[in-house]
């Protein structure tokens, strides 16, 4: 399949002509969203959601709706601007470039969205531009001139928001049982796996399976935080977890020769989690170097 098309490919067939234009506008999105929970295919726009890191975002003190948003904003922010910096750039090779332009596309859209919902709900919305980023993490990295440090980081961002959405998703959960929160769930579920299919895409492209492998140390240590536990460790393991359900999968399936260690841990995406009363955590550790101010 081409890879733009399976990027673009977000369960469209659940949804009808009319739920697809409703999202052509940013301000009707959020508004029709209750209309049709039970069939939202959004990954089309927001990403990574539920969880960021950056100094602005963390001086909000309490898990609201509008708070928890404005983090996965803060994520979406970083990522757009991410790729926007690679594409605009030479450093992606003519092959790659349609794809990486496509996964900017998406972020754009998911930054959009965020803040629409977030307006809905009569909130502020976090704002930040390119200025507020230092891709390079003061000189440790230089993404726009080496393609493989590019995708190596492009890995990281997107793993950080696939970990980092089930870690907020209790989060979201806990803040009751009615239509907001249930929508913006919801919403949630379908956009993590956008971010997903972003971070199998770059590990293909890396040359690596599709999925995580225990802590990976593929990238370089100041990025290994990614796959290493959440806070606290003992609720959000890091990802060579083996036990799921209060279960030791290793010893389970010890009998079984064809299944190692290693295919146990890319069974499960280990929730990765920032604590939005203080600021701080793994989700924060990382984000802290590339955010600086």
């Amino acid at each position: 399949m081409n890879i733009i098309k399976l990027l673009d490919q977000f369960s469209k067939d659940d949804m009808s002509n009319d739920d697809i234009e409703i999202f052509s506008s940013r301000r009707e999105a959020f508004k029709k969203m209750g209309s049709f929970t039970k069939k939202m295919s959004l990954a089309a726009l927001p990403a990574a959601v539920f969880s960021a890191m950056p100094k602005i975002a963390f001086a909000q003190s309490t898990a609201t709706p509008v708070n928890i948003l404005n983090f996965a904003l803060t994520l979406e922010y970083l990522e757009y601007n991410y790729y926007e910096m690679g594409v605009n750039s030479s450093v992606i090779p003519a092959e790659t470039r349609a794809v990486f332009e496509q996964i900017r596309k998406h972020e754009l859209a998911h930054v959009d969205f965020l803040i629409s919902v977030i307006e809905s709900l009569q909130g502020e919305p976090v704002q930040l531009t390119a200025a507020n980023f230092d891709f390079t993490a003061n000189g440790a990295f230089d993404p726009f001139n080496d393609y493989q440090t590019f995708l190596t980081l492009s890995q990281a961002f997107e793993d950080t928001g696939v970990r980092a959405y089930k870690g907020q998703a209790t989060n979201v959960r806990a803040l009751g049982d009615n239509e907001t929160v249930n929508t913006i769930l919801t919403a949630a579920l379908s956009i993590h796996g956008v971010e997903a299919r972003h971070a199998s895409l770059v590990r293909r492209l890396r040359m690596q399976k599709g999925w995580i492998t225990g802590v990976d140390t593929s990238v370089p240590a100041a990025a290994q935080a990614v796959y290493g536990p959440g806070m606290p460790a003992a609720q959000f393991p890091a990802e060579d977890n083996v036990v799921q359900g209060g279960v030791n999968l290793k010893d389970a399936f010890m009998g079984n020769t064809s299944l190692d260690e290693a295919a146990i841990t890319e069974a499960f995406d280990e929730p990765l989690d920032a604590d939005t009363a203080t600021g701080k955590g793994t989700i924060y550790d990382i984000a802290s170097l590339f955010i600086v101010s």
